[in-house]
């Protein structure tokens, strides 16, 4: 079965106990390890009981598929459910699971961490399609709303808040990748101290941005209509291991937030005014471009925008295109949407 996006969370929390198999797989590699070791507590107690607790490759049963019902059969010394986490899941072990599935033995919660699977994976197609024991969870990188979350939650352990500016420049810098967005707020957390307040300049001394800005430079570029920057910094993003989702959704945010201020203009606003509007708030550095774009964008090109990348993420999911080429092509069609001349 699928488990929907919204229902996610909750279902990691407490999965049903016919559930015996869970895939989790996604682009955020952070966000799969971090649910694996939660479901881990929740089967366990610890993630790391050495009586109950099995981690396994996905190589370790590829050369031996019978391995999976004979730990799953395992008798628990201690009493209680075995947890069985298998990394580096992939289409190699589908034909083992597809009989595991057919003849399920033992109670054990077998928890597969993969990568981002596409819709046309055998494995992720197995489990979507098996209605009884097995569960798939897709882990995308955090925004809006979720990466509120996370940023609120981890601070607020250390006992730290952060003002208006910090909270929009943490927003807009962190959320690819769960892990990387813990460690580099756990960093911050360090950094500040007895400080209890973190402000932009806390902010920006302290969230490692090299990534962020070669983002931030593809998402100026490709709104500017800038071809030449934005390969440049759409190479750059690439090699330095930036998902072509996490990179969509992105840009997608900047023009759901462009189209944001230009309905405030209609209501009477100007443009500076607008943007002042704007939750979490503009980082000062990027006021300029965004105040240019928005004198720049219409509404009907903004929305031509946004179902050019709407479009670009299903095409990476389902057309077995290599993504990179999916997005690079999505983008320069948006740099050159950004030269047409306004209606």
């Amino acid at each position: 079965m699928k488990i929907s996006a919204g229902k996610a969370d909750g279902f990691i929390k407490s999965p049903p106990p016919d559930v015996r198999c869970i895939l989790l797989y996604g682009p955020d590699q952070g966000l799969v390890f971090e649910r694996g070791k939660t479901l881990g507590k929740t089967i366990l107690g610890d993630e790391n009981d050495p009586f109950n607790s099995v981690v396994l490759q996905a190589g370790d049963i590829k050369s031996d598929p019978a391995l999976i019902a004979d730990e799953a059969a395992a008798m628990s010394l201690t009493g209680g459910r075995r947890f069985i986490r298998i990394q580096d899941a992939a289409d190699s072990l589908t034909a083992a699971f597809k009989t595991y599935l057919s003849d399920p033995i033992g109670d054990a919660l077998i928890v597969l961490e993969g990568a981002d699977l596409s819709a046309r994976s055998t494995l992720r197609k197995l489990f979507e399609a098996d209605k009884s024991i097995a569960a798939v969870v897709a882990c995308y990188g955090d925004e809006g709303r979720n990466l509120s979350d996370v940023v609120r939650e981890t601070l607020q352990k250390h006992s730290l808040n952060a003002d208006r500016d910090a909270m929009g420049y943490l927003l807009n810098h962190l959320g690819s990748d769960r892990q990387v967005s813990r460690g580099e707020l756990e960093k911050l957390a360090i950094y500040m101290g007895e400080e209890k307040t973190v402000t932009l300049n806390d902010a920006m001394a302290c969230i490692g941005d090299s990534g962020a800005f070669s983002l931030d430079n593809v998402t100026i570029a490709a709104a500017n209509g800038d071809h030449a920057q934005l390969e440049t910094a759409l190479m750059r993003c690439f090699d330095e291991g930036n998902q072509p989702i996490m990179i969509l959704r992105m840009l997608a945010r900047h023009f759901h937030r462009l189209h944001l201020a230009k309905g405030f203009m209609q209501k009477g606003y100007n443009g500076e005014e607008a943007i002042k509007k704007l939750r979490p708030p503009i980082i000062f550095k990027q006021v300029p471009a965004f105040k240019k774009q928005l004198a720049s964008w219409d509404l009907h090109r903004i929305a031509l925008a946004l179902d050019i990348l709407t479009e670009a993420e299903r095409d990476c999911k389902i057309t077995g295109n290599p993504p990179e080429t999916v997005c690079s092509r999505a983008l320069m069609r948006i740099a050159q949407a950004a030269r047409a001349p306004r209606r």
